[in-house]
């Protein structure tokens, strides 16, 4: 029996998703079933011409027809006016730059949801963050200060174990979306909700953008073990002790600890860490098996958000005192070239602890 959803209540005449890479799209493609108008941007304008035309984007998820409700524009503006729900899909090097040219056509009330597992290098802020200091930013420059137009904006995040080509393909997936506001949550868990896309709903925003992130960095650990020709007991160990560090630091940021059991804690790291179609486990594992980053940056289509988000979460570590020594070597193998078997070695060697 096909299962009965309770009705949207907010206004869903046009959704924005923002960000035709993989995930954007498939996730434009799920809501476009849903929904009768949605509108994908993307950045180039040739890539935007040819995905418009083909119906389908043969880049980054070839064979996959779009739904005729899904309309694809390179014009922020046209995007994002009148949209009742954002969802930012670019990477998150380029994030502030993207949300800062659109925030001026938001309008009031809308929330606006991140899909984007990175740090912002710099600032080592989430993107949640980064949206909240774009917006204080443009109060105060263009509103005198006053947010009353723009006071009712909420940011959340969806995050989860989710390869966008599965997803795409129907293929049953479960994922949380998280609002500080509990009945937006759960107001918006019923739009992404679908008969193979199941949605929980949660408060912890940090916790899902700190989870989401740091996987990244443990799934790039793992697959240097895998590229080095070590076996399941290595991977194991490296999830397992992965998975103590994404905690140690969510928790000191103020996360919830059960978030790091649930769907974008432990659910992403297995995914990520195990799965053939994961970007950052396959960058490990070709650095394992002795290419250099910038050969391995060459050969991806994607981008992998690991590379980046270890330099920032490198230094939020730092600042923040916090012991995390797969990410350490991690760091080390990316940015100072250290040899993957002796950054292996090194963590063997650490002192011996408690668990």
């Amino acid at each position: 029996m096909k299962p009965m959803y309770p009705k949207v209540m907010i206004d869903l005449s046009k959704i924005a998703v923002i960000g035709a890479g993989s995930w954007g799209t498939a996730l434009a493609i799920l809501l476009g079933q849903k929904f009768t108008n949605v509108q994908l941007w993307a950045h180039r304008k040739a890539h935007t011409d040819k995905i418009q035309i083909d119906r389908e984007n043969q880049r980054y998820l070839p064979g996959i027809k779009f739904p005729a409700s899904l309309f694809v524009t390179n014009d922020l503006q046209l995007a994002v006016t009148d949209a009742s729900l954002i969802v930012m899909v670019v990477p998150s090097h380029s994030y502030r730059d993207v949300f800062t040219k659109l925030i001026g056509y938001v309008g009031p009330g809308c929330p606006i949801i991140s899909a984007v597992k990175g740090i912002e290098n710099d600032s080592m802020l989430t993107m949640t963050q980064v949206m909240d200091e774009v917006l204080s930013d443009y109060i105060a420059q263009n509103c005198n200060g006053d947010p009353a137009n723009y006071y009712n904006i909420e940011f959340g995040v969806l995050s989860g174990p989710s390869f966008a080509k599965e997803v795409a393909n129907g293929v049953p997936t479960a994922v949380t979306v998280g609002f500080k506001n509990i009945d937006l949550a759960k107001e918006i868990q019923h739009v992404f909700v679908t008969d193979y896309f199941r949605v929980y709903a949660s408060t912890d925003v940090i916790g899902l953008e700190i989870s989401a992130a740091l996987k990244n960095i443990i799934a790039i650990a793992t697959g240097v073990c895998d590229g080095l020709g070590y076996g399941l007991n290595t991977r194991a160990a490296l999830i397992t002790r992965g998975l103590a560090e994404m905690k140690r630091l969510g928790l000191a940021l103020g996360a919830e600890e059960a978030t790091f059991m649930g769907l974008s804690g432990v659910g992403d790291l297995l995914l990520t860490c195990t799965g053939s179609l994961s970007r950052n486990r396959t960058v490990g594992l070709k650095l394992g098996e002795g290419k250099n980053l910038a050969q391995i940056k060459d050969e991806m289509e994607m981008v992998a958000e690991g590379i980046k988000t270890t330099r920032s979460v490198h230094e939020l570590a730092q600042k923040m005192g916090i012991e995390m020594p797969i990410l350490e070597q991690v760091y080390k193998i990316i940015y100072e070239d250290k040899n993957c078997a002796e950054a292996v070695n090194d963590l063997l060697k650490r002192e011996l602890k408690v668990e």
